[in-house]
């Protein structure tokens, strides 16, 4: 895979002292040279796909993720972290970025997620619904209410009139979901797309609140892309008909 994740913020921000990459343009007319895509952890398996075949489909382009819970992004982006595009996994943490400038383009929603139970396989902990993460002896993790998975959490449990009693909460979804995967919770509230992502590791189940608490995705280009050309056509590609089939394949549901 040739497209690049960057793990953390500092490993983002260490790409400011190696300077821009140089903007260019194929001869096809197609985006050339660096891309850097902020994109929420619960993007992390369909956009790694995507940024393969964007660079298959821009000879000399290379993306560069950074993958993280959208409430981190945003701050970093209005701290003048470097990046060409941001990927937000709620409205909330995208509008934090516009109010400060740092986007300026109409950000645009091009799928949306909703939450599922995830239980270790063979759910073990014997959890069938939102009831049993008020059980004391049940091992629980959910995401924190400052990143957007924790955010439509409290919305269920509140539409399921449920407290919950979680044993850990941690800032992105990606680390909820590896600690089911790891049997070191009993369950977890995750989107249904990291449910799929886990494969026979995981196993999910559905419940009706989930319509309480639909988180819509917006994508826009940040205002001072270091490779504006770049970034509007890696926001192009996501929006096209290869885009919209890899995140359906993903578990999205497509606006």
């Amino acid at each position: 895979m040739r497209a690049s994740v960057l793990a953390t913020a500092g490993a983002v921000l260490v790409l400011a002292g190696c300077g821009p990459a140089a903007p260019s343009t194929s001869d096809s007319g197609k985006a050339g040279g660096g891309v850097t895509v902020f994109a929420a952890a619960s993007l992390t398996e369909a956009f790694a796909r995507l940024g393969e075949d964007f660079e298959a489909a821009n000879p000399g382009t290379e993306v560069k993720f950074n993958f993280a819970a959208s409430s981190a992004l945003a701050q970093q982006l209005n701290q003048g972290a470097p990046a060409d595009v941001f990927a937000s996994a709620a409205p909330a943490n995208m509008k934090q970025v516009t109010d400060t400038g740092a986007i300026t383009d109409t950000p645009t929603t091009f799928v949306r997620n909703k939450l599922a139970i995830a239980v270790p396989k063979g759910n073990p902990g014997k959890i069938t619904a939102l009831a049993d993460f008020a059980v004391a002896d049940r091992k629980i993790a959910l995401c924190a209410e400052q990143v957007p998975c924790g955010a439509a959490s409290r919305k269920v449990f509140d539409a399921a009139k449920v407290t919950p009693a979680p044993d850990t909460l941690e800032q992105d979804v990606k680390a909820v979901l590896t600690k089911v995967a790891l049997g070191e919770v009993d369950g977890a509230l995750v989107y249904r797309t990291d449910v799929r992502a886990a494969g026979e590791k995981v196993e999910g189940i559905d419940f009706a609140e989930a319509d309480q608490a639909v988180n819509d995705y917006p994508i826009a280009p940040v205002a001072k892309a270091r490779n504006a050309a770049a970034a509007k056509a890696f926001v192009a590609f996501v929006l096209s008909a290869r885009g919209r089939s890899v995140l359906g394949q993903a578990g999205f549901v497509l606006p």
